[in-house]
């Protein structure tokens, strides 16, 4: 019997998703413990259809590629699975002779991963199944940080300070931009840094760990008119109110999935008809989740080294274990991976600790941006204003 493996995408797509790809892919063929590798095409929902494919021998330049190509190269998804679904997996993987389970995502892919475990030993089979780190969200616990986080921050923190940049030109108006991140201020809090571009980063931001009081915005809003006739405001897509609804309605929900309504949106029209100032909104969306452009070196090679990790673990006889990431220096930033037990991470978000955010909870500390500021990778680009 063959010793196979595969690889299988969940959730959203991050910048670097498919470096942990290359990761496992180039560290399985190089395992005498494995013989072919597989991807399922299309996340879970792609392996109960049998949608496999052999990537074993896939040349050097389409390996290679993987590593600044976003989204996901082999299909994801956010399939809601039952007990049936996963005891329909066990024979799929057992005709392809499947041995080692690879499962690269999130919250809820961390969570199907511990599940697929627990059905694939009550099957009595020997399938060991890993689970590799993922979402930009930076929301999984145990773990100092998940791959796609940094090169999601390094778009807010570069993007923001372009946009500062742009208002502080042409100084009439009040600009919101909202970030991506459910229930988690990581994203949105990386906008801070813009100010390593430009000099000085966004003068407000708003993250989903405080509730949300729309008379205290407008006060914060109406103090940045007085000083300085323009400004810019940063705002998480899951802002809510003091009893945990949001603040705009979403406008589609399903399972984990929400597609949040237009915060940015929101928050300008609040300016504009209870402050009578100019504002607009941006929202980048998904291009804050996929932008090769900003692409963190450090989050890449973060990124392959999990995929290579989940590999060594499970030919080693690991199973139901994460990978997580470890920071062992700051200055020079450095980092190690390690196993946690799956159970640890199952459905568990990680927030915004308290000391990360400012007293006014319209900001972050000192102690947020040093934490952060290694994930970028090399630094961001210096933007001139000769008016300082």
């Amino acid at each position: 019997m063959q010793r196979n493996l595969i690889i299988i995408h969940g959730g959203g797509p991050t910048a670097v998703i498919n470096a942990s790809l290359y990761g496992a892919i180039r560290q399985a063929q190089a395992s005498s413990e494995v013989d072919r590798v597989f991807v399922a095409i299309g996340g879970t929902g792609g392996l109960l259809k049998d949608r496999l494919r052999d990537v074993t021998d896939l040349s050097d330049a389409e390996l290679t590629g993987l590593l600044h190509s976003p989204s996901s190269a082999i299909g994801t998804s956010r399939d809601a699975l039952e007990a049936p679904e996963y005891e329909a997996m066990i024979p799929i993987l057992q005709k392809h002779e499947i041995k080692y389970v690879l499962m690269n995502g999130g919250n809820g892919t961390m969570d199907t991963c511990g599940k697929l475990q627990q059905h694939c030993a009550a099957a009595g089979t020997e399938i060991r199944v890993i689970g590799i780190p993922k979402t930009m969200d930076n929301d999984l616990a145990v773990t100092d940080h998940a791959p796609g986080f940094a090169s999601a921050a390094r778009y807010m923190a570069g993007s923001i300070g372009e946009i500062c940049c742009d208002v502080a030109g042409l100084p009439i108006h009040i600009v919101v931009v909202e970030a991506l991140g459910r229930n988690a201020g990581w994203v949105t809090a990386a906008s801070a840094l813009a100010e390593d571009s430009y000099g000085t980063g966004p003068d407000l931001i708003y993250l989903p760990e405080r509730a949300f009081d729309e008379e205290q915005f407008l006060a914060d809003v109406k103090h940045l008119i007085d000083t300085k006739g323009c400004g810019v405001v940063v705002a998480s897509e899951g802002l809510h109110d003091a009893d945990g609804t949001p603040i705009v309605e979403p406008i589609f929900k399903v399972g984990r999935a929400t597609y949040f309504g237009d915060v940015s949106a929101h928050l300008a029209n609040l300016i504009i008809r209870k402050l009578g100032y100019k504002a607009r909104s941006e929202k980048p969306g998904l291009l804050g989740r996929a932008s090769i452009a900003w692409q963190s070196s450090v989050d890449r090679d973060e990124a392959e080294a999990c995929g290579r990790a989940a590999v060594d673990a499970a030919v080693a006889g690991e199973t139901a274990k994460m990978v997580a990431i470890r920071r062992t220096g700051n200055e020079p930033y450095s980092s190690e991976t390690f196993l946690v037990d799956i159970r640890e991470v199952m459905m568990t978000e990680a927030k915004m600790p308290d000391h990360f955010i400012n007293e006014a909870g319209n900001g972050v500390t000192e102690a947020f941006k040093d934490w952060v500021r290694p994930l970028l990778g090399e630094p961001l680009p210096k933007l001139m204003d000769l008016r300082k």
